[in-house]
């Protein structure tokens, strides 16, 4: 903008051609006529827009010089000064005023200017993500997700920074949810499979060996504690496992021989359930019992470790695994278990020395034998070490040839196969273990995967999926894996439902802030979309 100076200096020449052009004109008429008046050319005066954009464009000089205070003054004269009917310009304004508060950390300001920006221009992607930004700051997870929402979708997802920032809401905003439903979770009897699953990861654990023993007197009269317990895990009823177990816990010393087998058992089925405070208790007990055979004891520290693992309280898992492997140097559960959390640790190196220990201990467990061959591959892949993945592969054929009944063997050998790009030796292998294991959702899932990725036959994949459903209706795996495809396929309303049906099955809270992650994700594209009219097809899905 011209200094005040300038503009006089502009006037006056103006004033003087003025003069020169009266001159001219009077020489040129008649003397005697009537002097007429001629007006002298002056500046147009500035218009109420013109007005407005000089104090955007004087605010935001003030704004690169980090005067805040005074850019948002002259971006309020923008504001009063600048007519109504343009409405994107006064969006910008607006925007440009939130961006100072921001650098304020005002941001109920920010949030305030940012929803008038918005207001008048709905796909406005910075004001959108500066609002986004604001609520962060203030834990507003549900907004934040609905802003940066907008901001992804209206960028086709291309935006690196938006997409970050989604995924650190989605986190907060899960464990938002996850610690308010796990105060209200109804404990669930996880489904048969899972649980025969649960209790054959284990080779030493000496409860579990008497309750497949036969030298009890079940189905004879009326039992009570532990062996009505033994009954119901026979028969398969297994909600009254626990009600069992506290009965036996309940008698006097001297009319109680199985006080540890029932705190053992009680504990599993509170882990299975996803009652882990209660498992700790009974768990701690049975450690902390001097007289307790040593077998019980390392068994205790293993499932109490995994309790552990699975509420992130790392250091606790480990320091029981140590305490286990003091107490039982033998027991190959302690090495094979300890195994599993140095792989999710990504320690391959230290998870492959504890699957090579398990497996020297107790040859013959298959589920140890194959995942150490896993643990091989992982480590060869991550090496280049051509010599230890060959060797790896050969362990995989060998462990199949060995234990032909273990359907773990197939599917861990299956995902690898699948790693490599050989896919139709990986069908097969799934096929193997869907004859061996028909009752295995998961396997079900796993293959579907493959399907997707191999020959892109999405109907053929949601099909095995619903299957794997269909035949255990208990699987939260099933569930995640087939919301996420249908997330995919813009059936954000079947998605939605699916991830609401896994996370009443979660057992942990770590679980549920995964699984509400996905959900969230899906209800905020699915309000978004319909808001802004971009995305998917909106109607899919919808009964």
């Amino acid at each position: 903008m011209p200094s005040t100076s300038l503009k006089w200096q502009l006037a006056f020449g103006l004033g003087a051609a003025g003069a020169l052009g009266l001159a001219y004109w009077y020489l040129k008429t008649n003397k005697n006529q009537t002097l007429q008046t001629v007006e002298t050319v002056v500046p147009k005066e500035e218009t109420q827009f013109q007005k407005a954009q000089r104090y955007k464009t004087e605010g935001n000089e003030m704004f690169k010089r980090g005067k805040y205070d005074e850019a948002i003054s002259l971006y309020n004269k923008a504001i009063d000064t600048i007519p109504e009917e343009f409405k994107t310009d006064l969006a910008t304004y607006y925007q440009n005023r939130a961006a100072a508060y921001e650098q304020l950390k005002k941001w109920s300001s920010v949030i305030s200017d940012c929803t008038k920006a918005i207001e008048l221009n709905n796909r406005y992607e910075k004001a959108l993500y500066r609002r986004a930004k604001a609520e962060e700051m203030i834990k507003d997870w549900v907004h934040a997700l609905d802003d940066i929402t907008s901001v992804c979708l209206l960028q086709n997802f291309s935006n690196q920074s938006a997409l970050l920032m989604a995924d650190r809401v989605l986190k907060e905003l899960g464990r938002k949810n996850a610690s308010e439903a796990i105060k209200n979770r109804k404990p669930v009897i996880p489904s048969k499979n899972f649980i025969k699953t649960y209790f054959v990861s284990f080779s030493n654990d000496p409860v579990y060996k008497k309750l497949l023993e036969t030298t009890d007197p079940l189905g004879q009269g009326d039992l009570t504690g532990f062996l009505k317990a033994k009954l119901a895990f026979a028969t398969e009823k297994y909600e009254e496992i626990i009600p069992a177990c506290t009965e036996e816990l309940n008698f006097s010393e001297s009319e109680s021989s199985y006080k540890l087998e029932a705190l053992s058992l009680r504990a599993s089925f509170y882990f299975l359930t996803g009652q882990f405070t209660l498992a700790l208790e009974d768990l701690t007990s049975i450690i902390n019992t001097k007289d307790a055979d040593s077998l019980i004891k390392v068994n205790a520290l293993i499932k109490r470790s995994s309790i552990y693992m699975q509420t992130e309280r790392i250091q606790e898992c480990l320091a029981d695994l140590e305490t286990a492997s003091e107490l039982g140097p033998d027991v190959s559960d302690v090495y094979h278990h300890r195994g599993q959390v140095k792989l999710l640790m990504e320690k391959t190196d230290e998870a492959r020395s504890d699957f090579q220990k398990a497996v020297s201990l107790n040859p013959n467990f298959a589920v140890a034998v194959v995942q150490k061959s896993y643990s091989d591959y992982r480590q060869a892949m991550q090496t280049q070490d051509v010599g230890l993945l060959m060797q790896s592969m050969n362990d995989f054929r060998s462990a199949i040839e060995r234990f032909p009944t273990c359907p773990e063997t197939y599917i861990l050998f299956a995902q690898v196969k699948t790693e490599k790009q050989e896919f139709h030796e990986a069908e097969e292998l799934y096929k193997r273990a869907m004859e061996i294991d028909p009752e295995n959702a998961s396997v079900y899932v796993h293959r579907g995967l493959l399907l997707l990725q191999w020959k892109g036959e999405i109907e053929n994949a949601v099909q095995l999926m619903r299957e794997g459903i269909r035949i255990d209706e208990k699987s939260e795996f099933a569930y995640e894996t087939l919301g996420t495809v249908e997330v995919q396929r813009g059936n954000l309303v079947i998605a939605i439902d699916l991830f609401n049906k896994a996370i009443a099955l979660a057992r942990s809270e770590m679980e549920m802030v995964h699984l509400f992650s996905l959900r969230d994700a899906a209800a905020s594209q699915l309000k978004i979309a319909s808001k802004l009219g971009v995305g998917p097809d909106l109607l899919k899905g919808v009964s």
